[in-house]
C-alpha cells in the first residue's frame, strides 16, 4: 500500500488536491500494479514563514527573487 505525502504551500484548493490525488493514485495503481484503493495521498499545507529555500524564508521572497 503506497501512501504518497504530498508538501505544498497552502493555498490550493479542495478541487486542485482532490485532481491531483486522483492523478496520483492512477499513477501508482498504473506503475506499481497496485489498487487504486490501497493508495493512500496526504496532504500537508505549509504556510510560506514555515519554509525556507538556499536560507530564505519563502514568506520574505519577492515573487521574481529567486532561491539564493
Amino acid at each position: 500500500m503506497p501512501t504518497i505525502r504530498i508538501e505544498l504551500f497552502e493555498g490550493r484548493t479542495p478541487e486542485q488536491k482532490a485532481a491531483l490525488a486522483q492523478e496520483i493514485t492512477a499513477a501508482c495503481a498504473r506503475v506499481l500494479g497496485s489498487s487504486p484503493d490501497s493508495v493512500d495521498v496526504l496532504f500537508f499545507d505549509v504556510a510560506r514563514q514555515n519554509w525556507a529555500s538556499g536560507g530564505v524564508l519563502w514568506s520574505d521572497r519577492t515573487p521574481n527573487k529567486p532561491a539564493a
